[in-house]
């Protein structure tokens, strides 16, 4: 197809985390109580939560604006034409003797001072990976806090107007917890300085490099294999449970948690072939993840969310939301940049929030293959 040579853009980050990474880094995070779970608990690298993905609740969305026009020189093309250029670059990357990924985590809350409500960015953090790409070459985990800040531009405005407050404390499901603006240094997990020496050689589902080299390639073979899912992983019939908007979310769910291995490229190629393709999930052009990144992105159609009192959230919390999944890809490399959750009409806890704003997102800072053992970076991912 001519059209893909004519895409053309410049944010390059490969894609997420395993679960075994997300798992152990995670552990490095979660000592005394500090952070709360995204309520449908869904995990960039662990796949979907039964219990979240049959229940239409709320997760909160962080930062996405409204689709801006394509940049000087890039011949504009329909959503679904730009995606699939986006897919046929990810047939282009390299492989190498490490894979690592560093995935940042927030979820947004909104802080009502009498000065102006503003939103922040709360149990934020970061986890760092490495893996051999061979049985003893040996993997590591790392972990870190990020501060909590304001999401935008107006948002820190507002805060500095709140008189710059250094904590935040914010309700999270049926609890109070407080965050700070302050970072905490890497926190390693492993028997030899930080490493597991044995270790590498395993990924998604335990598959070798060999392994995942031979799955197929072909769109149909790969949703066939992997994004069949969501009802059974619901504990529900196949084909009788969740609405077709729910079944969009879910099956990008589980896209996001199989993009965290080093796939082969053809078959990173197929999965966004293969998303692209399945009922519910469409185009919607160009998208911004919470690190400013554009790319070409899919969504959901829209889940409706009503929260009472009966659920135990505050009477000024009570009301209607609408928002919907989306995942954004790299266009220039194919390469998967986040997944996270938007709103689309407020209402409720977001009434006074825009639609597009972020209300929890998992964002891949960067992933790649590399020839020698990488390391956590030192500056923070935000300035």
């Amino acid at each position: 197809m001519d059209e893909v040579r004519m895409v053309r853009d410049s944010y390059p980050e490969p894609p997420p985390p395993t679960a075994q990474m997300i798992g152990r880094a995670r552990a490095l995070l979660d000592g005394p109580p500090r952070r709360s779970r995204p309520r449908l608990g869904w995990g960039l690298g662990g796949g979907l939560v039964a219990a979240g993905a049959a229940a239409a609740v709320a997760i909160a969305f962080t930062g996405g604006n409204a689709p801006a026009p394509a940049p000087s020189g890039t011949v504009s093309l329909d959503g679904k034409a730009a995606f699939l250029a986006a897919a046929e670059k990810a047939e282009q990357q390299p492989v190498g003797r490490y894979w690592y990924a560093d995935v940042v985590s927030g979820q947004s809350y909104i802080m009502r001072a009498r000065t102006g409500t503003y939103a922040i960015t709360g149990a934020h953090d970061e986890t760092f990976g490495w893996w051999g790409a061979k049985s003893g070459m040996g993997e590591a985990y790392y972990g870190r806090d990020l501060p909590a800040r304001p999401l935008t531009a107006r948002d820190a405005e507002l805060w500095r107007k709140a008189g710059s407050p250094s904590s935040f404390r914010v309700r999270s499901d049926d609890r109070y917890i407080t965050y700070t603006t302050k970072a905490t240094k890497w926190r390693s997990d492993g028997p030899e300085k930080g490493t597991y020496p044995h270790g590498g050689g395993k990924f998604l589902d335990g598959k070798s490099v060999e392994q995942l080299q031979s799955l197929p390639t072909d769109p149909a073979k790969l949703a066939k294999e992997f994004l069949g899912e969501a009802d059974a992983a619901a504990g529900l019939p196949a084909g009788k449970g969740l609405p077709p908007e729910q079944r969009a979310s879910s099956t990008i769910h589980r896209v996001a948690s199989i993009m965290d291995a080093p796939l082969p490229p053809k078959v990173r190629a197929g999965l966004m072939r293969a998303l692209a393709a399945q009922p519910g999930v469409r185009a919607i052009g160009r998208d911004s993840d919470p690190l400013g990144r554009r790319g070409i992105a899919l969504a959901s159609g829209e889940r409706t969310t009503t929260v009472t009192a009966a659920d135990g959230r505050p009477a000024s919390e009570a009301g209607t939301y609408r928002s919907r999944t989306v995942i954004i890809f790299d266009e220039r490399t194919g390469a998967m940049l986040s997944r996270q959750e938007e709103l689309t009409r407020s209402g409720g806890e977001y009434r006074e929030m825009r639609p597009g704003f972020v209300i929890e997102y998992q964002t891949l800072r960067s992933a790649a293959w590399t020839g020698t053992r990488p390391a956590p970076p030192s500056e923070l991912p935000f300035k």
